[in-house]
């Protein structure tokens, strides 16, 4: 956890950890501790045997984390101990009457942007036996659940103690078991420690400069409606709730826009943006691993594209959606020798047999580089709130995912989505996908003038909001230095060095200036076998059509149908009452 954030650390024992004061070693000033229950109660009487140590303790450590483990019988008399209060204790959960776990909502500075948000305590409460009662001592509860805290602020001897209930630390370097991860599975192994470490160590560790968002809507044509997404009332609702559209844009329906939707994309590209949605959407496209026939319908796909935005003078964001969320390795391999800067997709693990493990460290990264092409990853409003404001501590952008059946209700439960995301207590900002991609970065800074940088997409837009000129050290993670054919700075070619699986180079910025950052790859070779057979052109238009008709007549038909329905029963049930 602590490497995921850029933390340096050493372990040590209790005793060792005191033996610091002994040798006289002020150079570990400002110490950060992590450590169980047990642990820290054997720390503090240890200390409390020995003035010195105290003093040491005041004047060197900055806080401490404190995980409940396995040993209740410590963690009750910690309690006791950190209370002041021989009554305080630890109560039970009852798991078969418990409500929502919930993050204060009134210490913005340690809980950020998870200030206020709940999920749903059954999911979660396995991780802890008991919540804290300790009426009246000196703890801030900062999570709770039916009013008794499972992660509490205490202050021992000046020092601030962060006390969770939580048996243990989540793994993040355990392989992924699903498409995504679900913080609502892992809320008090995860929340309390990633909070602390945002806090601890907010000057040193990786961070990303804000939260950008996008809503992408997969499959339409731009037409007036498109099953239940009508695209000026769209627009109306963008401009009313405050946030942006991306279409992902299937490139086989490059000829067929309509004039006056070109128009309002067109008029309002800071709220419409278009992507790349495979290429023909046929079933599992970029899931097979011919090489060759992946790049061919990679560069059919961009063609199309720069063919419909000459035709229509719609820019597109070279990001990649994938149809089903389907893809190979061989797929992302292929991608990144084309013009395309990033893919996005629901599914994280790879299609075929032998299929590439991913940990959740990897997955908790703004983006998935283990593919040798950087994957993005996005999400569905029903996976709740809680998953988005967690992204957003972790620095991932929010991308959220529909299709056109999610407005059938008239976009009721999309605009109470919205509203729920933009008041987060750190709300994100809204840009077209492509934006959202290359401003997808994590930085630390070295001093005023110096800030470090790790890129994911092949683009990366750098703003230098200070006073002052900055540099910007910049490193990527890179697979094959060999086949990079140029970086540059949107000016001038840059000098590179490849080192650890990292490409680096340096970029500077004067005071309000801003740069996009391109990492460019020598083309692949063709064979000769590009083209598509008539019988594969034939059934992919069929196809088109065929969904076209379902999600215009199909589609909307049975969801209209079956809201009536829940409406009249809704009014039936209100006349029982």
């Amino acid at each position: 956890m602590l490497n995921f954030f850029g933390v340096s650390w050493s372990a040590s024992t209790v005793t060792e950890l005191l033996d610091l004061n002994s040798a006289g070693n002020d150079r570990f000033v400002s110490v950060r501790l992590i450590c169980s229950s047990s642990t820290f109660l054997r720390l503090i009487e240890d200390l409390e045997r020995n003035q010195a140590s105290v003093q040491f303790w005041k004047r060197q450590i900055h806080s401490v984390f404190v995980y409940a483990g396995n040993d209740s019988e410590a963690l009750q008399k910690l309690v006791q101990r950190l209370s002041g209060n021989d009554r305080a204790g630890l109560q039970k959960i009852n798991n078969g009457n418990v409500g929502d776990v919930a993050v204060s909502n009134h210490l913005d500075e340690f809980c950020g942007v998870m200030a206020g948000v709940r999920t749903t305590a059954s999911k979660c409460v396995g991780d802890a036996e008991f919540t804290l009662n300790a009426p009246e001592g000196n703890a801030i509860s900062i999570m709770s659940v039916n009013d008794g805290a499972i992660f509490s602020r205490f202050e021992y001897n000046r020092v601030a103690v962060l006390l969770s209930t939580s048996k243990e630390i989540i793994d993040i370097d355990a392989e992924l078991t699903s498409q995504n991860f679900d913080i609502r599975e892992h809320f008090l192994r995860a929340v309390p420690l990633v909070l602390y470490i945002k806090w601890a160590f907010a000057e040193t560790c990786w961070s990303a400069p804000q939260t950008n968002a996008c809503l992408v809507i997969d499959d339409p044509v731009l037409k007036h409606r498109h099953g239940f997404v009508d695209f000026q009332e769209l627009l109306s609702l963008m401009k009313q709730h405050r946030f942006s559209t991306n279409i992902a844009f299937i490139p086989w329906n490059w000829r067929r826009s309509a004039p006056e939707i070109v128009q309002l994309f067109r008029q309002n590209p800071e709220k419409y943006s278009l992507s790349v949605h495979g290429c023909d959407h046929t079933r599992a496209e970029f899931g097979t691993s011919d090489r060759q026939r992946l790049y061919w319908k990679a560069c059919q796909a961009l063609e199309r594209m720069n063919a419909h935005q000459s035709v229509t003078g719609i820019r597109h964001d070279r990001v990649m959606v994938f149809p089903q969320g389907i893809f190979s390795e061989a797929a992302m391999n292929v991608l990144k020798r084309t013009d395309l800067i990033a893919a996005v997709n629901n599914d994280v693990i790879s299609a075929g047999p032998s299929r590439r493990a991913v940990s959740l460290g990897e997955l908790w990264d703004i983006a998935i580089m283990g593919y040798g092409f950087p994957l993005l990853t996005r999400r569905y409003p029903w996976e709740g709130i809680e998953n988005f404001a967690f992204d957003a501590l972790l620095g991932k952008p929010a991308i959220i995912i529909i299709h056109h059946d999610y407005c059938s209700d008239g976009c009721a439960r999309l605009m109470q989505f919205i509203d729920r995301l933009n008041s987060l207590k750190y709300p994100p900002t809204w840009r077209s996908l492509g934006e959202v991609v290359r401003r997808s970065y994590r930085q630390r800074e070295r001093s005023a003038s110096q800030v470090e940088i790790e890129m994911y997409a092949a683009e990366l837009r750098l703003d230098n909001r200070s006073g002052q000129p900055r540099s910007f050290s910049i490193r990527r993670r890179e697979d094959e230095p060999a086949v990079i054919r140029e970086i540059s700075d949107g000016s001038k070619p840059l000098e590179w060095n490849f080192a650890n699986g990292y490409i680096s180079f340096e970029v500077g910025l004067s005071a309000g200036e801003s740069k996009v950052v391109q990492v460019r790859y020598h083309f692949l070779g063709r064979d000769g076998r590009d083209g598509d057979a008539l019988g594969y052109k034939f059934r992919a238009m069929l196809r088109r059509y065929l969904c076209e008709i379902r999600d215009n007549y199909v589609t909307t038909a049975k969801l209209r149908v079956a809201n009536r329905l829940g409406h009249r029963d809704q009014q039936s049930e209100a006349l029982t009452r």
